[in-house]
Formats: structure tokens, sequence, C-alpha cells
């Protein structure tokens, strides 16, 4: 275990001037605090805060910071206050502790929640002061190196949050270092057959060209000194397993087909020597095509600077360059830590400071703007992982600004990477001066231009198209917009209907003094919930109205045959056709159980043609000379009827398991045009009892037949299981409910 003065002159080494009695202060106070408390491994637990410390040193940061390294466990684990620690070490620290401390403090239901609220704490207390991220990373890297004293299932769950969240946001940050050694770490325990036969691999690779590293090295040294180039130095590394591991999973190579297993750093003074080093390189050994990147006149969206080339060099062998400046290769091993706001002490936690001289900061707040607009811990989550991958395309609008994507992003994801109101309207693009779909793979250079229009809503389907974040947040808050905005009016209509046959007037103003009663944050979500069916709208007039009373009507039939009644939520009669001595909810098709309740006149009930199952949210529509025709709500029929509210009817589901009936639904399907195919299908419908009530074939091509069957359901989950088990059928293309 590191000792207190260690740890002193390792600050001192680069920070001469560095506040010794802070240091030995918050040492102090950390092995008082945690006293006798062990680790999993049964060291001391004061040397986890000191580990985490010394690794922060070998960044070079500023005192302040290697005294929230030692203090960053005390208020989770030990007796220790805030305020304790504010008298003690000034707000600034105690701000970082804490904000250090909150991480854990949860009381979510699922572990992905848990996770996920607690990734989006760390980003707001990043936002405030990057160095919370700085000692979160030494505190993971840390813990990592320890893992082997963990359970087995501690270390797999902490190894894929490793690999998923802090390895990438090292990466995101500019820590390349630091994410080599998370990824390595967490690779091991991830898949440990593949760690060990890849480790073992390039062990005896290295066993096997022993000496070949320093060999290219003096001779790639040689070659530059003797053209000019006198400061620069040469390293090179065999690379890592991960690493490796990646390259033959992406690229579907076995560990004898890589070609570029060792890497190499060429040092220069600047970036004119950098240039000039790459002419020599390629002037003396053949250029590997389509391996050459410019990261110095287009960095990274993490700061990232530096040329990449590939060549067949010294001894035939296939080997990366990296040329870079000392400053660039600084950024490139230390990355945000290395940034002069935080190693000379200036500005100390301020973020905008660092957020106009850092792109991987600004970055981090734009991430950090998204929080208040998901719903939920989850889709951030999700969010978050999809951002923190950073292999990316660099695009222009068509002012030349620069647009940073993922690989695979589509003009979808260009249009809201520039603004959410640009991907929300966008209806079309041109990549390079030409129409392209929407769907095209944007490329390196690509310089692309949004058409849009005012009406557009971005299709739910985009979900499925686009790669960044940020898309994906925006589209499915889009599409939620545009589902509970026709709710909304649904529920208006429903509202307006009930309160005016109550006798009363229907206003959004009386909403608001009875939320709270409804449980329902806002007059729209009130309304809303109205039309999806989760509120009564009886229940809305009870609650804006509460000395009203509902006064309910039975019709008892005097004759064998007639019509019966059944009382609704809402105090109106709903009249079916039936057997005298039946209650309407006994009573529906050739006798069986109806399970609807809602409102009508005298009319007859029908289901539209294509039919509804219980579990889909369903409507009434009055249509004259037809009674009640019940559609679901999906169905693309109710459009007609949108300008003639007082045709709609508020019915829903009421179901009675001791008597159950099946309803009928409408798949289409679109099948392989060979022998046996239509076997399959009916063997797979009755294997799920489930009854063929029709089917007719409406297209038949030379490969392609296409059916629409009507099958008669149990309910909602029945019919989407036979879904996607038709679905999974090798003699089925596609297969989808038809609602009209």
């Amino acid at each position: 275990m590191m000792r207190q003065y260690e740890l002193v002159e390792r600050v001192q080494k680069y920070k001469p001037d560095a506040n010794e009695a802070l240091l030995n202060k918050a040492y102090v106070y950390a092995m008082q605090k945690h006293g006798k408390q062990t680790r999993a491994s049964g060291d001391p637990y004061i040397s986890h805060p000191l580990e985490v410390a010394a690794i922060l040193t070998e960044m070079h940061l500023d005192e302040s910071t290697i005294a929230v390294a030692l203090l960053h466990d005390t208020i989770e684990d030990t007796t220790a206050t805030r305020q304790e620690i504010d008298e003690l070490f000034g707000e600034d620290i105690g701000r970082l502790v804490e904000g250090l401390t909150k991480l854990k403090k949860l009381d979510l239901v699922t572990k992905k929640a848990k996770q996920a609220e607690n990734l989006r704490k760390l980003l707001l207390a990043i936002s405030d002061d990057v160095r919370v991220l700085l000692v979160k990373l030494a505190d993971r890297l840390h813990n990592m190196r320890t893992l082997e004293h963990m359970r087995d299932d501690k270390r797999a769950r902490i190894s894929e949050e490793t690999m998923e969240i802090y390895a990438p946001l090292a990466g995101r940050m500019g820590m390349q270092d630091m994410r080599d050694e998370l990824e390595d770490l967490s690779f091991r325990y991830i898949n440990p057959e593949a760690y060990e036969t890849v480790t073992q691999r390039l062990a005896e690779l290295s066993q096997r060209n022993e000496g070949l590293i320093k060999k290219i090295e003096d001779e790639l040294h040689e070659l530059l000194v003797a053209n000019g180039l006198l400061n620069a130095s040469v390293k090179g590394r065999q690379k890592r397993p991960y690493s490796v591991f990646r390259k033959m999973q992406s690229k579907s190579l076995s560990f004898e087909q890589l070609s570029d297993v060792y890497g190499f750093r060429i040092i220069v003074d600047d970036i004119p020597a950098c240039y000039r080093a790459l002419g020599i390189v390629h002037t003396r050994w053949r250029v590997v095509p389509g391996r050459f990147k410019d990261y110095i006149s287009t960095p990274k969206q993490n700061d990232y600077r530096s040329i990449h080339t590939t060549i067949v060099g010294p001894s035939r062998q296939r080997i990366e360059l990296q040329i870079r400046t000392k400053r660039m290769h600084e950024i490139a091993e230390y990355g945000i830590a290395a940034h002069a706001l935080y190693k000379d002490g200036e500005g100390g936690g301020d973020g905008e400071l660092l957020s106009r001289e850092s792109n991987a900061y600004s970055w981090l707040r734009h991430t950090i703007e998204a929080l208040a607009e998901g719903d939920n811990p989850e889709e951030f989550l999700e969010h978050t992982k999809l951002e923190l991958f950073q292999d990316q395309v660099f695009c222009f609008t068509p002012k030349g600004k620069l647009i940073a994507l993922p690989r695979g992003a589509t003009p979808i994801d260009f249009a809201y990477a520039v603004h959410t109101n640009i991907g929300d309207t966008t209806v079309g693009a041109k990549i390079n001066g030409s129409i392209m779909p929407l769907v095209t793979r944007l490329s390196n250079g690509d310089e692309v231009e949004i058409i849009r229009s005012g009406v557009q809503v971005p299709p739910a389907a985009w979900e499925e198209i686009v790669v960044t974040g940020k898309a994906r947040a925006a589209i499915r808050r889009a599409t939620r917009m545009a589902i509970r905005k026709q709710y909304a009016g649904l529920g208006h209509r429903i509202l307006e209907r009930t309160f005016e046959r109550a006798g009363k007037i229907f206003s959004r103003d009386g909403l608001r003094p009875v939320l709270h009663r409804l449980g329902q944050r806002d007059v729209e979500d009130a309304i809303a919930a109205v039309g999806r069916g989760e509120l009564s709208s009886i229940d809305v007039l009870r609650a804006v109205f509460p000395d009203y009373q509902d006064e309910r009507v039975t019709v008892k039939p005097s004759t064998d045959e007639g019509w019966f009644a059944m009382n609704s939520a809402n105090g109106m009669v709903f009249k079916i056709p039936g057997k005298a001595g039946q209650n309407l909810a006994d009573a529906g098709e050739d006798g069986d159980r109806l399970p609807i309740r809602g409102l009508s006149s005298n009319a007859e009930v029908h289901f539209s043609p294509a039919g509804a199952v219980p579990g889909d949210r369903i409507v009434g529509i009055m249509e004259r000379g037809k009674g009640i025709t019940i559609y679901p709500i999906q169905a693309s029929a109710l459009q007609k009827f949108d300008d003639e509210p007082e045709r709609w009817i508020d019915v829903r589901w009421d179901l009675d398991e001791a008597n159950k009936s099946r309803f009928m639904a409408r798949i289409q399907i679109n099948a392989i045009n060979e022998p046996g195919t239509l076997a399959t299908v009916a063997q797979t419908v009755a294997r799920l009892d489930i009854n063929i009530r029709t089917l007719s074939m409406v297209g038949v091509a030379t490969d392609f037949t296409e059916m629409e069957i009507d099958v008669e359901v149990w309910d909602l989950r029945q019919l989407n299981q036979l879904l996607v088990e038709l679905k999974g059928l090798d003699c089925i293309s596609t297969v989808a409910r038809v609602y009209d």
C-alpha cells in the first residue's frame, strides 16, 4: 500500500508548490474515518482511495482533485457528513465529494433503472465540475484492477457496466489509455475464454518476433533524423487483447489473418513536422490503400488529433503509424485530464471555460441537455450508450459546418444532429447535390442538405433506421406527442358529450383544480387519459362536479325476443338484440357474451370488417343505418369521422373470465409460393388453439402468394403470439395485422 509521504512526493514532482498540508489533512481524515474497514481482498479500505489518488497523480492533477480522491468514499461509507467536510476542507471539495456520493443513494425498482439513474446523476455532477468524472473513472479503474476478489456474479455485472458505459465515456473524454485498460480488464471477466486465447496468441507472437518492434523503431527513427527531423521520437507497441478481439469480431478474421498487430507512434515538434514525417514515410514505404486518416485537420469529437496511416514497412510487416505533436500526444493519452484549465488550476470547475476549449466537454454538455427530454431512466441509458461509441464519419452542411456522426448514420441522424426541429420536419435529403433516400448511409466528406416540411411528423418507423441516441429519443418523443395529441382529441370529444348529457359545460380550466384527484400532471394528460380509456369520462365529471348524481336506466323486455339493455359506466343504456331473460352482458353474436361497456342509442352493435379483440383500445362509431360499429383505435377508417365528433362513442372491454368468447381479427401474410406452405400456416394456427374463419388468396405471383386470413382468437395476447410464430416460419416473408 502506498504511504502518505509517497503520495505527496508524487504530486510535488509535477507541482512543486502543491498544498502539502491539504493532502496530509485529507489522508489523515480518510484514514480515521475508514478506520478498520477492509475491502473484499482483505486489504485495509484506505488502500483504495490511496490508489485512486495515485492514478490521478499519473495525470498530473491538482491537489484539490487528489484530496477529493482520498475523501470520495467517506460520506458514502463512514460517519462523515457534507457539513463536516465543508468545515475542514472547504465547500469546493465538499461539493465534489457529495457529487460522487449521490451516485449510489438510489431507491429504484429495476437494476437497469438504478444503472440509468446512476449515470444520469454522474453526468449532472460532471456538468458542474469535470473533476468528478476524473475521480469516478480512477475509482472504477482501481476497482477493475482488484475485481478478482469479488463474487463471480458481481464481476460480470461490474465488467459489463464498465464496458458499456465507463470505458466508452473515458474514450469520449479523450482518455484513451484509461479506456484501453478498462476494456481489457472488462474483457477478461466478460469473455474469459476469448481473453485467455487472444492473450496467449499475442504472447506467442511476441516471443516469435522478439526484437522486431525495436528494429522497426530504430529504422523509422534513423529515416526521420536523416531527413532533418532531429527531435522525432518513435515508440512501438503490440496491440491490446481487446483491441485485437474486437477487430477479429468486426471483420470476421482469424488471428492468423490479422496483419497489423503492431502500432507505432511518431512524436514530432509541431504540425508542419507531422506532415513532413508523413511524406518521408510514404516516400520510403508503400501505403496500404484506404487506411489514411487526417485527424489533425479534422479532429475527433473528443479533441483527438493525429495522422493515421498504414504502411508495408520494414521487414515487410504491415504496421499502423500515428503521427502527432507532443501536445497532441498528451491529449491523446490523458484527454480532458491533460487540459490546461485543470493541470494549471486556471478556472477550477468552470464548465463554460472548459467547453469552449474542449469538444469532448462540449459533447458532454449537449448530452446533459437531453436529460430533460427523456421520460424514463432506461430510455436515457440507451440514449447515452448510443452516443458514447465513437467510430465517426464527418459530413458537412451546405454552409460548410462540420457534423460528426457515428458510422452508419443516415440523413435523418444528420438532421437531428443539426437541430431537433430540423429532424422533426425532415421529408427528404440531398447528398452531394443528388436527392437520395433517407435510409442512405452517409460517408466521410458528404455534403447533406435537408428538405423540410412544416406539416411533417416523424414516422415511428424512423426509430429503427437511425443510429444516434439524440435522433432516437427525439423520434420517440415526437411519436408520443402525436399519439397523445390524437388521444387528447378523442378524449376532448368524449368529455364534451359526457358533460353535455349531464347538463354541464366542459372546460379545460375546470379540470385544473381537480388534477390531483384524477392522478394527472396536467390538463392535456388528463384529457389524453380519457381518450386512451385509462380514465373514465364519468369519473372526470364527478371530480369536477362532486354533487352530480348518476341516474341509471334498465330496460326489461316483455317478449321472448327483443332488445336487452346494459347499464354503462356513464349511466346510459347500451342495447343489443338478444333473447328474453338474457342480460346484455351475456349477449353477443350467436348468443355469446359481448364484453363491451359504453354508450349507445337504441341501435345494433357490429364490429368493423377486420374485427377487434379484447386488449385492443376500441371506439364506437354511430353509423347511419348500421347502429354502432366497434373499431380498433389504429383503424385508418376512423379518419373519415374526424370532423363528426358527435358520432364517437366511448366504449371499452369488460371481460368475464368465466364466460370467454372468441373474436375475429384479420391478418395478411406474404408467403413463399411452394407446396406445403398453406398446410404449415394452418398447422401453426391450430397448434395455438386459434380458429380460421375465412381464408382468401388476394395476390399470387411466381414466387409469392399474398393471403388474408380471418382468425378467431381469445384476446390480443393470443393474436400477437400467432403473429410472432408465423414470422418465424421459413416459408413466410411478412405477416401483419389488418385493421380495416
